[in-house]
């Protein structure tokens, strides 16, 4: 399924002309569309710090829009989004932003224009809970054990 996804920049340059900080794929077969930054700003190590991508958007309804790590900036520089994924709503309104965590011993620099984490359009299945709705579950030979139960 093919599905636009609209969206509103601001103005960043020196002179007020808006960047280009559309989120486009890497390759034809990418999953995700690659966020940008729209500050400067330095993460020191050990910190965080939410980064604008200089845009709003508008997801249609039952949609949500997941931010994911670019897995270069994992393995080389030791950053990653920090409540990975991260979950754009269908009625959010804000700029897109995306919370990096630098987990290497160096600061890390960011500047206007790089690319910082990746975004995912994803649907989202029509689900609720329902106090009662389950009396009993089946046994699936795993029963309650969960973190660590299946070895390392």
């Amino acid at each position: 399924m093919k599905f636009n996804i609209e969206f509103v920049r601001r103005p960043l340059g020196v002179d007020g002309a808006p960047i280009d900080l559309t989120p486009r794929k890497g390759t034809a077969g990418s999953a995700g569309f690659d966020l940008k930054a729209a500050l400067d700003a330095v993460i020191a190590p050990g910190k965080w710090v939410l980064v604008p991508c200089g845009f709003i958007m508008e997801l249609w309804e039952g949609w949500e829009a997941q931010v994911r790590p670019r897995s270069g900036l994992a393995l080389k520089k030791g950053v990653t989004v920090l409540n990975s994924p991260g979950t754009i709503d269908s009625d959010y309104r804000g700029e897109v932003g995306v919370i990096l965590i630098n987990h290497s011993d160096i600061p890390f620099v960011i500047a206007v224009g790089d690319r910082i984490a990746q975004i995912v359009p994803s649907p989202v299945a029509k689900s609720l809970f329902a106090e009662g709705f389950v009396s009993s579950t089946g046994g699936a030979g795993r029963g309650a054990a969960g973190f660590g139960s299946t070895g390392v």
